[in-house]
């Protein structure tokens, strides 16, 4: 008398859940040792810009003008500021003041670093976003912007108008 032969379908169901501990398991591992290293505080904080300091200068007439920010980053992470909006203007771009052999002019740049634990302080000799066709602004207005940064995303905040070579603070 011949046994009958074992079931094809659990010897191949037994193979399957072999096959699949290892992945399983290494999953769960990995999973375990991202939780406790977050735990622990040395994952880092998050990209974290806040604006402060945001001032636009008063145009002459129909001109063009600047804005200034100071764009601090309290996270771990780097990021970059990559456009602006002014959605009351014909523009906006972000640029930088060069001197060379005693002249200044600007030159549009891509990008803006704002570094990690760090501050990216614009200034009217450094770094500034150029606003073209501004709205009429009167001392003491506040214009919108929206600055995109490529790890925050957009920021939206008013910038207090100021008369050029004033320390005028917004308070932002």
């Amino acid at each position: 008398m011949t046994s009958p032969s074992p079931d094809p379908g659990r010897g191949r169901l037994a193979g399957l859940a072999r096959a699949a501990l290892v992945p399983v398991a290494a999953c769960a591992v990995t999973l375990g040792g991202l939780g406790a290293w977050t735990l622990s505080g040395a994952a880092g904080r998050p990209v974290a810009v806040t604006v402060e300091d945001a001032r636009v200068l008063l145009p002459l007439g129909t001109d063009d003008t600047a804005a200034f920010f100071r764009l601090r980053n309290d996270g771990d992470v780097a990021d970059e500021l990559i456009g602006v909006d002014v959605p009351t203007a014909g523009g906006a771009m972000l640029s930088r003041t060069v001197v060379k052999k005693g002249a200044g002019f600007m030159r549009m740049v891509p990008s803006m670093p704002v570094p990690a634990r760090g501050t990216l302080e614009m200034t009217p000799d450094g770094m500034d976003i150029m606003v073209t066709s501004p709205p009429r602004l009167r001392l003491g207005d506040r214009l919108p912007f929206t600055l995109r940064f490529r790890e925050s995303g957009p920021v939206r905040v008013e910038a207090l108008v100021v008369r050029a070579g004033s320390a005028g603070r917004s308070g932002n």
